[in-house]
């Protein structure tokens, strides 16, 4: 399936950039949060550019995924770009992987196989129909307001959580965006899609999300931000499939699996972020040959 490949490759990607840009936060002066200057100190370090260059490969692999497949099935994929990321950080560096970031990957695998065997995501058009669309920003900018705001009362892996999740909402909004541009490309060319406002809307809402998320690595732990980056986005997103796209998932009874995936998730994406492999801080020991 052509969309679950490149949701696949989007995750890679996406998991590379956010421990890169974690390490470039880290070099950030403090008192720098919310303000353009941030930016500045960012662009003169080399591995936050290098973020920067995974995260254009993730926004090609993401629009071709969001354009073959629904966003309930696309956007949760995604959980699994932190552990895979782990992973192949530590073939290519060497280092033997710590056992909790294999209990870790299997608890995010387990979550994600089961909560998409429970969820079922099916159905659902490729375009927003008539003024969906406007209910739908009316309230997501109130909720990102709601965080930012109260982030910037606190301090700390709190502010940092709360940023990771406002964040998440922002990427969510910008994979809805995408897809609804996408369909004008399908069925208008390219004409179409240069006319329709939500190209420019990803484009705006992109660079919102990559700047919060800026701010959320720079505040706090990555352990503080994955999780509510990760199960945020997914979780965001499928509610933009249902609420704009009409895709359907499986209620009832099915809902207890469901919040178990959740769980596993987040349980998973605590134990990994905590991981040297993700902080960028020391290795572990070089494995024997």
């Amino acid at each position: 399936m052509i969309s679950v490949l490149f949701a696949v490759l989007t995750a890679l990607s996406n998991g590379s950039a956010s421990v890169l840009q974690r390490r470039a936060a880290l070099k950030v002066p403090s008192g720098e949060e919310m303000r353009l200057s941030l930016v500045g100190h960012l662009l003169r370090q080399p591995v936050w550019l290098g973020g920067i260059g995974m995260v254009i490969v993730a926004a090609v692999c993401q629009a071709v995924a969001l354009a073959t497949g629904p966003i309930a099935v696309v956007q949760p994929i995604f959980v699994i770009e932190l552990p895979a990321t782990l992973l192949l950080a530590g073939f290519v560096m060497r280092v033997r992987v710590p056992r909790p970031v294999w209990t870790g990957v299997a608890a995010v695998t387990l979550g994600l196989a089961l909560g998409m065997a429970s969820a079922a995501p099916v159905g659902g058009t490729d375009e927003v129909q008539g003024a969906a669309w406007v209910p739908a920003l009316v309230v997501t900018g109130v909720f990102e307001a709601a965080l930012i705001t109260s982030a910037m009362r606190i301090s700390g892996n709190a502010r940092a959580a709360l940023l990771g999740l406002a964040a998440a909402c922002a990427y969510a909004l910008t994979a809805a965006l995408m897809k609804d541009a996408m369909s004008r490309l399908t069925s208008d060319g390219f004409i179409g899609l240069v006319k329709a406002w939500q190209l420019y809307g990803t484009a705006a809402a992109g660079v919102g999300a990559l700047f919060i998320l800026q701010n959320a690595l720079q505040a706090g732990t990555l352990a503080a931000v994955q999780p509510m980056l990760t199960l945020g986005d997914a979780l965001i997103s499928i509610t933009y499939g249902v609420t704009l796209f009409g895709e359907r998932l499986r209620t009832g009874w099915w809902l207890l699996p469901q919040l178990i995936a959740v769980a596993l998730i987040a349980v998973g994406c605590v134990v990994l972020a905590r991981s040297p492999l993700a902080g960028g801080g020391p290795q572990p020991p070089p494995r024997v040959k």
